[in-house]
């Protein structure tokens, strides 16, 4: 292998993934018009939709397409506001993926998520299937050099769920954290930590909203 091919070699790997992440737009046609905008105006790589981007599935235009108008990759987990059947339609319709249960691999930085939250609205999950579903999604992409966890919910004993008493964090996000030590945790759900930003050991937890976040990995 020549100098020239070990360079550029050495420099893809060094390249990051740019990442928007967006939580809880909640049905919100404009904020989603103005974050594709965004997404293409910063060149990002990769759009993640955390869940709560609809509100209960009705109208469901206008939620994913703007950004595949654009031409941008779009990675999604449900919320506690998405069932099985609306998940169903936009992967259909727009061609996107579903990573509920799933991992992606872009070079070297694997994704693995779980979507839905406990407790609270119609689409909940249990916390041993939450741990379950990001314990088998890990195994696949537990070697690569980074990785990114996403959810929903958000996970408990942090600053961010002590904002709220109705919508709890999540036990077995938490140890999920604590076990597989992601470099990132992408979620939402908890309204009040909207913009959020702090360290479970290892691991960065941003709860990137409505607003959305740009994340590099």
């Amino acid at each position: 292998m020549t100098n020239q091919n070990k360079n550029a070699m050495l420099k893809q790997s060094e390249k990051k993934l740019k990442i928007l992440a967006v939580s809880d737009t909640h049905h919100d046609t404009k904020i989603m018009r103005e974050l594709a905008e965004k997404a293409e105006r910063e060149n990002v790589d990769l759009v993640i939709l955390c869940g709560d981007f609809t509100h209960f599935g009705k109208d469901p235009e206008n939620k994913i397409g703007p950004f595949v108008a654009r031409g941008k990759k779009v990675l999604f987990i449900p919320g506690n506001h998405e069932d099985d059947a609306i998940c169903d339609f936009f992967s259909e319709a727009y061609k996107v993926k579903n990573i509920h249960g799933k991992y992606v691999v872009y070079s070297d930085v694997g994704i693995f998520a779980s979507g839905k939250a406990y407790a609270v609205g119609p689409n909940t999950i249990s916390e041993e299937e939450t741990f379950k579903l990001l314990q088998e999604s890990h195994e696949k992409i537990k070697h690569l050099r980074k990785k990114v966890m996403v959810t929903h919910n958000h996970p408990a004993g942090t600053a961010m769920a002590a904002l709220s008493n109705i919508v709890h964090g999540s036990k077995a996000v938490r140890r999920a954290i604590e076990e597989f030590q992601p470099d990132v945790l992408l979620c939402g759900h908890v309204h009040e930590a909207e913009g959020i930003e702090e360290m479970v050991g290892k691991t960065r937890v941003v709860n990137v909203a409505k607003s959305g976040r740009i994340i590099e990995v």
